[in-house]
């Protein structure tokens, strides 16, 4: 709920701003509040681990590039349909993991209720789905980076070390509309409530459940983030949902359920 609030409150901002320069503010105002929780005292007396320190950057940077180029694809495509697309990146790590013949029943229903959810052409928006493909290839990498950040740390201070990595490392994006944010310095508050919502609470929870669940549950779990996309897309920018919509999120669903019997 709070990652799709904050998607919905950053799409309503491009107009003003680059989708780039505002997956950086996310970024920004993710460390910003993750530190600030952390503790810059504790983060810096920690002793970090070589292998730890990787994962952070891994995590980090994979973050950065997934909230960037998925800004830049909802852009150019719904709300709803994008955060399908993207679901490839979870179902490919889901389906690298699947062992049992029920989780594979499961995962097909759930790759199938996707594939109706994503129903968009790519004659329509090439670039749009270009860039959903790299917040795909992106997430996927997230999602196996943050269990290692996950079970390497107790705390937020992991998730703190990443976002300091991942808004160092995606600068670049930052500075691609600098006039838009010097001349609308509320996008800075409005980066930290994106961020807070987006990145630190949603990936604060996903910490805590990468910590219990093995990384194959916890990507079928994400099944149901397109169904939520697609109501906040209907709520906040009247994007209606088809029937076969209904169909595929009846599919994800039964997927889900399935698997958590």
């Amino acid at each position: 709920m709070a990652l799709n609030s904050g998607n919905a409150i950053a799409k309503a901002q491009f107009d003003t701003v680059n989708p780039a320069a505002l997956a950086w503010l996310r970024m920004f105002g993710a460390m910003v509040v993750a530190v600030c929780i952390a503790g810059p005292r504790k983060m810096r007396h920690r002793n970090w681990s070589r292998d730890s320190l990787r994962a952070a950057v891994i995590f980090g940077l994979s973050t950065g590039l997934t909230s960037t180029f998925f800004y830049l694809a909802i852009d150019r495509l719904p709300l709803g349909k994008g955060v399908a697309i993207e679901f490839i990146g979870p179902i490919t790590v889901a389906a690298i993991l699947t062992r049992s013949r029920r989780n594979a029943v499961a995962l097909v229903l759930a790759v199938s209720g996707v594939a109706i959810l994503s129903g968009v052409e790519i004659d329509d928006e090439p670039l749009g789905v270009l860039f959903i493909l790299l917040a795909a290839t992106s997430w996927a990498i997230h999602i196996v980076s943050g269990a290692k950040v996950a079970r390497g740390h107790s705390g937020i201070d992991g998730l703190a070390m990443s976002f300091v990595f991942g808004t160092l490392l995606t600068v670049p994006f930052g500075l691609s509309d600098p006039g838009a944010v010097a001349s609308h310095l509320w996008l800075i508050p409005l980066g930290v409530l994106i961020g807070t919502l987006s990145s630190v609470t949603s990936y604060g929870i996903d910490q805590k459940i990468l910590r219990t669940v093995t990384v194959r549950r916890y990507s079928v779990l994400l099944a149901m983030l397109p169904i939520v996309s697609s109501i906040f897309g209907f709520v906040v920018f009247d994007q209606t949902p088809t029937g076969w919509d209904c169909v595929g999120g009846a599919l994800i669903i039964a997927g889900i359920a399935l698997q958590e019997r």
